[in-house]
């Protein structure tokens, strides 16, 4: 399909810079049937039934955003760093900048005067470069170690459209997790996730909707707008999910007797369907994914959606657009942005009821 099909104009002022707080206090646009309908996160249980099933994303988010210098050359370049995929115990894929101040062979040292972990600076060899500004870097410590050094130097790589209005604080560190995470791997946080409060969770299990976690490191690539001109050349980044056998059968079972799978953002959405067999059943899963949803595909596992507002012509307004019909959505996203919706990482969110 052509991407400009899914291009929209989104006033700058729309972009949220801040999460609501409390989180569930967010605005939540129930979008059924093309009706639409204003509310706020706090609803979610009087949308849902008893025996549907919630599944949310356990990815913590990493502090993976690194600010270092070139060494052991005459001139010693400032250099930023944001991970984006472990490859081993001391191997990270990288993006860094700039990236022509670098060439095989040459050496990083993180952290600043001010900052420095417990052992040491950290630093980093680049081993390899490749064409978009990506680097494989070999870390000097390994394991445990690394990932202590990396929390302790680094910070959380808010998303670039907040990024370049302000500068990320501690406060982020807090806003930008969810209440679910527990698994370490994520450089992008599962955002719908982000509105879930306690209160909210206890008011759902008392409307006897279960809660089930499931596992997908979100990649920087999440950010990445779409560049060519039909969708059938973009490559997605692959990103690594787990489902465990126990949330599969349980799942599974709620379907049979009626229940509704509600998937809790793209990132719960794109793993269920990876690990979905060709009849709906969902399959334990421990693999890698980089399945891409546009309109046409035939959804197997989900039935409602919660996500928040998506950047025009993103993998993401595709997928939601796949969801619940193109149409559809762009007259939803009219709505929200007339009505003071907030958007992206740290905005809104919104309740798709599949579309067919």
């Amino acid at each position: 399909m052509r991407t400009d099909l899914f291009d929209f104009d989104l006033p700058p002022e729309r972009i949220a810079l801040r999460p609501a707080h409390p989180r569930d206090s967010a605005k939540m646009l129930v979008v059924e049937g093309g009706a639409l309908r204003d509310r706020i996160i706090s609803d979610l249980p009087q949308w849902l039934r008893p025996g549907d099933q919630l599944v949310v994303n356990d990815t913590k988010v990493i502090a993976a955003q690194l600010k270092g210098r070139r060494i052991g050359r005459d001139t010693e370049p400032k250099i930023e760093a944001t991970l984006i995929k472990r490859l081993d115990g001391s191997r990270w894929q990288a993006l860094v900048k700039p990236a022509k101040k670098l060439v095989a062979g040459d050496r990083i040292r993180f952290g600043n005067e001010g900052k420095v972990c417990l052992l040491g600076h950290l630093d980093a060899e680049v081993e390899a470069k490749g064409t978009e500004g990506e680097v494989t870097l070999s870390f000097s410590f390994h394991g445990p170690a690394l990932d202590q050094a990396i929390a302790d130097l680094g910070s959380p790589p808010l998303p670039p459209y907040i990024a370049s209005k302000r500068t990320p604080d501690d406060r982020d560190l807090a806003d930008y997790q969810t209440m679910f995470a527990a698994n370490e791997g994520a450089v992008a946080a599962p955002t719908a996730g982000l509105h879930f409060t306690p209160a909210l969770e206890q008011a759902l299990r008392e409307r006897g909707v279960g809660i089930n976690r499931i596992t997908l490191h979100v990649g920087a690539g999440t950010f990445l707008p779409v560049k060519v001109d039909d969708t059938e050349g973009h490559k997605m980044h692959a990103e690594w999910g787990t489902i465990s056998a126990e949330t599969a059968e349980k799942l599974n079972t709620a379907r049979k007797n009626g229940g509704r799978i509600v998937a809790v953002g793209t990132t719960s959405l794109r793993l269920l369907e990876s690990a979905a067999s060709e009849d709906g059943t969902i399959q334990p899963f421990a693999a890698e994914t980089s399945i891409f949803i546009t309109p046409g595909y035939r959804f197997r596992t989900v039935d409602i959606l919660m996500t928040n507002f998506h950047l025009p012509k993103s993998t993401l307004f595709m997928l939601v657009s796949a969801f619940a019909a193109l149409d559809t959505m762009k007259q939803a996203y009219a709505h929200a942005i007339a009505s003071g919706y907030r958007f992206y990482s740290y905005g809104d969110a919104c309740l798709l009821f599949r579309g067919h």
